[in-house]
């Protein structure tokens, strides 16, 4: 048997049960075949590069299939028929990846950094390193530092 990953985009108005309920019923139709899926991820609600059916974003699920061609080709049969799906994509491979997926992974990466708390550089209160007064580093009345109105230099004449 030969060995094939499979990412599909389900629509974004559906519940997370509900592609569950889908990839479950996806993989008995592999199991019905004479396949097994060995590996199935749900990737979550993510943002599609570009519009697809008028749709911005969608659930992603991957499946790591072990099984013959006919098991696969009815797999992308049913994928074709069903409206829930936007796209699908299955490839060949020559061995399946054991572990979490690196989608999975960046995504446990993200969620331990730590939190920033400031803006730019400076203070929540601040805004651009300056203090809530100021704006930009200079006192209330200057707005950028400076005194407010013409400048006035010693000897210049009026």
């Amino acid at each position: 048997m030969s060995f094939y990953e499979s990412v599909i985009i389900a629509r974004q108005d559906l519940a997370a049960t509900q592609v569950e309920t889908l990839a479950e019923e996806w993989a008995a139709v592999i199991a019905a075949q004479g396949g097994q899926v060995t590996k199935r991820e749900f990737w979550g609600l993510r943002n599609i590069a570009y519009r697809m059916k008028k749709n911005r974003k969608g659930h992603y699920v991957l499946f790591n299939i072990d099984g013959p061609s006919v098991a696969i080709k009815e797999f992308e049969r049913q994928m074709s028929i069903n409206e829930d799906v936007l796209r699908f994509l299955t490839v060949r491979v020559e061995a399946l990846e054991e572990g979490p997926s690196a989608v999975v992974q960046s995504k446990n990466q993200r969620d331990e950094r730590p939190r920033r708390d400031g803006g730019f550089g400076g203070s929540r209160d601040g805004g651009f390193g300056g203090s809530r007064e100021g704006g930009f580093g200079g006192s209330r009345d200057g707005g950028f530092g400076g005194p407010r109105g013409p400048r006035v230099t010693e000897g210049a004449e009026a």
